[in-house]
């Protein structure tokens, strides 16, 4: 394993870059398919983020982010959900000891580094808002007790867009919390035929190429990339334009403007840059904005208008840069 990352300036933008090529390499050592996935991934794992992967069964979702969370070197926990699972099964309870009669916090799989929510939509949604909390505030509460969950802090959550039967779809509280929306589609013929090679007799096994202070140090790198106020103004300018758009009920919301802002400084410093730039923006913002939009009544709530939307907002909004006194 390489040095920590560590320095300031363009150093440790480019240090950062080289653990970020680390943890791809590796992933993809296991993953084999669409880079996008895996970038929009690094994206919402440098802003803090969570993912929602969207994809029919089998097109190895639960692989990718099992490789992830294996090759980040970090605490990981898969919660299957289903229709009988109760919020306590994620949080945890307290139980009582026969031997001394007092209680003691047996913790639930939520408190891992990276979470697997495997088939989220499964579970009603009573027990999909035990996620709220974890999700925005990083903490749990349990019996009026207060938890801090580990950081790093990482929901990774699956569902099945197409197979809609016994299915809870979720509120629009809880599709707000999920940095970026990734459609994982079929792979191509090439991709297909190399997974069989790879995966045919014994798949290859993961190893940790980071650990949690090197994902803390990631994060912390990111969040001093610079945003000119040039391009704050340009990402309100295209969640405004959802909010007003003759198809769209409710449009993009200000923590999807400030989850657009946050996973362009990461696209950048997947760059090796230490700086945002109008295409960072554009790049992330179908999978930050497209999921949060809430369609009126006489459109079909497809995946494929929402992002539509987007596309108009982005060709229609333009980037103009201020010019500012000396």
């Amino acid at each position: 394993m390489t040095a920590p990352v560590q320095g300031g300036g363009g150093h440790e933008t480019l240090a950062a870059k080289e653990r970020i090529e680390e943890l791809r390499r590796e992933v993809q050592r296991i993953y084999i398919g669409s880079g996008r996935a895996l970038d929009m991934m690094m994206v919402s794992l440098l802003a803090r983020g969570h993912v929602l992967l969207e994809g029919v069964p089998g097109v190895a979702k639960t692989t990718l982010v099992k490789a992830f969370a294996t090759a980040l070197g970090c605490s990981a926990r898969r919660i299957q959900f289903t229709p009988d699972l109760l919020p306590a099964d994620i949080t945890g309870t307290y139980v009582l000891s026969p031997r001394d009669g007092t209680f003691s916090l047996r913790a639930g799989p939520i408190f891992a580094n990276v979470v697997l929510a495997d088939e989220i939509n499964r579970a009603p949604a009573k027990t999909q808002s035990a996620l709220l909390e974890a999700m925005q505030e990083r903490q749990v509460t349990i019996e009026g007790d207060r938890f801090e969950l580990p950081l790093p802090f990482l929901v990774l959550a699956t569902q099945n867009p197409i197979d809609l039967e016994g299915t809870y779809p979720l509120p629009e509280a809880q599709i707000d919390r999920f940095l970026v929306r990734v459609p994982m589609g079929y792979p191509s013929a090439r991709e297909e035929s190399q997974m069989l090679r790879t995966h045919g007799v014994e798949a290859p096994a993961v190893r940790a190429v980071l650990n949690p202070q090197d994902v803390i140090s990631l994060q912390n790198i990111c969040s001093r990339v610079h945003v000119d106020d040039d391009l704050h103004d340009y990402a309100v300018a295209i969640t405004s334009y959802t909010r007003s758009h003759p198809k769209v009920a409710l449009g993009a919301s200000p923590r999807a403007t400030l989850g657009l802002v946050q996973a362009a400084k990461a696209h950048a410093l997947l760059a090796a840059r230490g700086y945002v730039v109008p295409e960072d923006v554009r790049a992330v913002a179908p999978s930050v904005l497209g999921h949060r939009l809430v369609l009126v009544a006489d459109v079909e709530p497809d995946a494929r208008v929402r992002d539509q939307i987007v596309e108009e907002a982005l060709q229609k909004v333009g980037y103009r840069r201020g010019f500012r006194a000396v």
